[in-house]
C-alpha cells in the first residue's frame, strides 16, 4: 500500500463534508483536475450540496451523491453545461476513499460525485478522479454499507450531507454566485420605489359597510378640498348670482351624516368603523399596539388567575379525599375484631423451641427500645453513661485476672441476672499467644532431600555434555 501513496501526486486544497455517516476530509488534486476541483469547491461555497442525499450505494464499489433532486438524473455544473473529463496517469482507482465525478458518458460531468469503497479498475479512464478522503475519516465509509439497500441500489434510509466547509481554497478567485445575486437584489431594492398600500375591504367580515362609509368620507373630503366660494358667488350684488355653492350644501349634508354616525360610538358598528379606519390609515399604529399589549396582558392575568383557582380547587379536593381515607382507616382499625387468646396459645404450642426463643429475644429488645428516651439532652446523657460504663468494664477486664470457677449453687440473684453479660464478655479477657520463635535453619541447595526438585534445563548444552560423560563413564565401568 505504501507504493500507492507514493505514486499519487501531492494534493492542494481541502474540503470538509459533514454527513449523517460522519465527517469526511477531502483533499483535492487541483493541479491534475482543475475543472472538476473548481466546480466542486464553488458548489461547496454556495451550499449547493447542503441537504442532498447519497442516493446510490453499491457495496464494495461506490457511494454516489451530489444530486439536489435525489434521483440520480439532476445536478448542474458551475459552467452552465457539462465539462470535459480530466484523466491523469498517476491517479488510478486502486483503493477505497477516492473521490471522482459521476457521469452518464464521456465528457458529461455536472455536480454528482462518488466515493470508492474498494478497488474499481473498471472505472479507469471513464471517470475523473479529483480528490481523496484522508485521516481517520476514511473509517466512516463502511457506514454507508450498513443500511438496507433496495431496488436500483437505492438505500432505504439514505445518508445525507448536512453541510460543507472549504478549509483550504486552492482557487482564491472564486466568487460564489449566491453573493452576486444577493448584491443585485439589494441594489434593485434600493432603487425600486415602494408601492403605496391599497385598502382591501374584502378581507374584513364587515367590508361592505366599511367600504360605503369610506366612500362617504372621501366624498366629503373631496368637497371640502375644492376652492371656497368667493364673494362673487355669495354677495347681494344683483349682477352676481345669489345662489349658494352646490358643493357647500353637499358638504354640510355629508358632515351631518358623519356626525350622526359618530354619536353612536357605543354601537359595535362604530367600533368596526374605527378599526377599519385605523387599519386603512395606519396613523394610529403605536396607540393601537399599546392597546393590544394592554389587552394581551389582561388576558394573561385572567388566564393565570383561572389556573390558580383550578389548582386551589384541586388541592382542596385532594385534602378532602385524604381526610376521608384517613377516617375510613381509623374506623376499620377500631372495628377490627380481636383474636381469641385460645388461638394464640394453640399457635404458641405449635411453634418450636427455637421460634419461642426468638420471640422472647425480640420481646426483650422491644421492651428495651421502649425504655429509651426520645432524642435530646436526656438521650445524649444516657449514651454518655453507657459509654462510661463500657470503658469501666473494659478496664476491669484488662487489669483483673479471671478467678477460680465457683461451685454450683453459689452466687446471688443479682449475679444470676448478669450471667448472660458475663458469658458474652469472654472476648474482653482473651489473650493472643504467638507461636514458638525457634531458630530455623536455611536449606542448603547442594543437599538433596524429599523436598528437593530439579530446576535444570535438560536442553542446555552443559547438561547434555554431563549426561554424555556420565553415560561414557558407566560404559567403561561395565567393561
Amino acid at each position: 500500500m505504501s507504493n500507492i501513496y507514493i505514486q499519487e501526486p501531492a494534493s492542494q486544497g481541502k474540503v470538509l463534508l459533514v454527513t449523517t455517516a460522519g465527517d469526511f476530509d477531502v483533499e483535492l488534486w487541483s493541479r491534475e483536475a482543475p475543472k472538476a476541483c473548481r466546480n466542486f469547491v464553488q458548489l461547496c461555497l454556495e451550499g449547493y450540496y447542503d441537504g442532498t442525499i447519497f442516493h446510490r450505494v453499491v457495496p464494495e464499489f461506490i457511494v454516489q451523491g451530489g444530486d439536489p433532486t435525489g434521483t440520480g438524473t439532476g445536478g448542474e455544473s458551475i459552467y452552465g453545461k457539462p465539462f470535459k473529463d480530466e484523466f491523469h496517469t498517476r491517479l488510478r482507482f486502486v483503493r477505497r476513499g477516492l473521490v471522482a465525478m459521476a457521469n452518464a458518458g464521456p465528457n458529461d460531468n455536472a455536480s454528482q460525485f462518488f466515493f470508492t469503497l474498494g478497488q474499481t479498475p473498471e472505472l479507469q479512464n471513464k471517470n475523473t478522479i479529483f480528490g481523496k478522503i484522508t485521516g481517520n475519516t476514511l473509517y466512516n465509509l463502511p457506514r454507508f454499507e450498513e443500511g438496507i439497500i433496495g431496488k436500483d441500489d437505492r438505500p432505504e434510509y439514505p445518508h445525507k450531507i448536512i453541510k460543507t466547509e472549504v478549509l483550504n481554497n486552492p482557487f482564491p478567485d472564486i466568487v460564489p454566485r449566491v453573493k452576486i445575486e444577493n448584491e443585485v437584489l439589494e441594489e434593485d431594492r434600493k432603487h425600486k420605489k415602494k408601492d403605496k398600500g391599497t385598502k382591501n375591504f374584502k378581507l374584513l367580515s364587515f367590508g361592505d359597510e366599511a367600504e360605503e362609509e369610506e366612500e362617504e368620507v372621501l366624498a366629503a373630503t373631496k368637497n371640502f378640498s375644492t376652492k371656497g366660494n368667493s364673494a362673487h358667488d355669495i354677495a347681494m350684488d344683483p349682477t352676481l348670482s345669489a345662489s349658494t355653492g352646490k358643493g357647500l350644501n353637499n358638504g354640510t349634508d355629508a358632515l351631518e351624516r358623519i356626525k350622526k354616525k359618530l354619536r353612536r360610538e357605543d354601537s359595535p358598528e362604530a367600533e368596526k368603523t374605527k378599526a377599519v379606519e385605523a387599519v386603512a390609515a395606519g396613523d394610529d399604529l403605536p396607540e393601537r399596539k399599546e392597546k393590544e399589549d394592554v389587552v394581551e396582558k389582561g388576558k394573561e392575568v385572567v388566564y393565570r388567575t383561572m389556573l390558580e383557582e383550578e389548582k386551589r380547587i384541586k388541592e382542596e379536593k385532594m385534602a378532602e379525599m385524604k381526610a376521608e381515607i384517613r377516617q375510613l382507616k381509623q374506623d376499620l382499625t377500631g372495628k377490627k375484631p380481636r383474636e381469641k387468646p385460645e388461638v394464640k396459645e394453640e399457635e404458641e404450642d405449635k411453634d418450636s423451641t427455637t421460634v419461642k426463643e426468638f420471640k422472647k429475644e425480640r420481646q426483650k429488645y422491644e421492651q428495651a427500645r421502649k425504655q429509651l428516651p426520645n432524642k435530646g439532652a436526656s438521650r445524649e446523657s444516657q449514651t454518655l453513661a453507657l459509654l462510661q460504663r463500657f470503658t469501666a468494664k473494659m478496664n476491669q477486664a484488662v487489669y483483673n485476672e479471671p478467678g477460680p470457677e465457683k461451685e454450683e449453687g453459689e452466687g446471688d440473684k443479682e449475679e444470676g441476672e448478669e450471667s448472660e453479660e458475663e458469658e458474652s464478655a469472654g472476648w474482653m479477657t482473651h489473650k493472643f499467644y504467638f507461636g514458638t520463635t525457634d531458630v530455623v535453619l536455611a536449606k542448603d541447595a547442594s543437599t538433596k532431600d524429599d523436598h528437593w526438585y530439579d530446576v535444570s534445563d535438560p536442553r542446555n548444552a552443559l547438561n547434555k555434555r554431563r549426561r554424555e560423560d556420565s553415560a561414557r563413564s558407566s560404559k567403561r565401568h561395565h567393561k
